[in-house]
């Protein structure tokens, strides 16, 4: 017998308490369930989206990494200095989250209409299908994730520094917002009217979620 999204909703809770994994319930018409979880636990954890979307069998597990501002303006940097060495390094950052096995997305900076950089933002996202959903499998895709994470913030810190501790801007969710489109990511004080989270802390980058659900529809 599959599991429905009632019996997914409430493992998932208990899978999180039995962790000691901190959840902040979400509204979102779009959605079953939509929690906010800080994973590894404690203070330097990242912030996940977990989401199971209405008419869906599946748990989507999302987060979004915004580059710092000082970051953003190295790159812009070493972009206008040695334009293929530039190059080289953003193809090696999509091989690496193509490697991790994971869905990905990443926000360049625009100049006109080109998306040339800086790096700006990513995405990391997993989904869990109700009739594969374990405990082991669940806590394994949030490792997984927080894991292809680390490995592009480290390499954005070792080759552009560690930043300024301010996160820095997002061309797409402008345009998007002059578009009278809802960008994916707002911040975390609006979070009370939105259906889409920034949670900004850690390693002076600033982590949130902005998972769609009509992405797995």
């Amino acid at each position: 017998m599959s599991m429905g999204s009632g019996d997914a909703e409430l493992n998932i809770r208990q899978w999180l308490k039995e962790e000691r994994l901190v959840a902040k319930e979400q509204k979102d018409p779009r959605a079953e369930m939509h929690l906010l979880i800080r994973y590894p636990q404690g203070p330097q954890g990242h912030m996940f989206a977990v989401v199971i979307p209405k008419g869906r069998d599946l748990v989507a597990v999302s987060s979004m990494t915004r580059v710092d501002e000082g970051q953003q303006k190295e790159m812009a940097t070493h972009m206008k200095e040695d334009k293929e060495t530039w190059l080289e390094w953003i193809h090696d950052v999509r091989l690496q989250l193509i490697r991790t096995s994971v869905d990905w997305g990443i926000h360049m900076g625009h100049e006109g209409d080109q998306k040339t950089g800086p790096l700006q933002a990513f995405n990391v996202s997993l989904p869990l299908w109700f009739d594969g959903l374990t405990k082991n499998d669940f806590m394994h895709t949030l490792r997984r994730l927080w894991l292809a994470k680390l490995g592009v913030i480290h390499e954005i810190k070792f080759t552009h520094g560690p930043g300024v501790g301010k996160p820095g801007p997002v061309d797409d969710w402008v345009k998007a917002k002059q578009e009278g489109k809802t960008p994916t990511v707002t911040s975390d004080e609006s979070s009370e009217q939105s259906t889409h989270h920034e949670i900004e802390f850690d390693e002076k980058m600033s982590f949130g979620s902005g998972f769609d659900p009509s992405e797995w529809a």
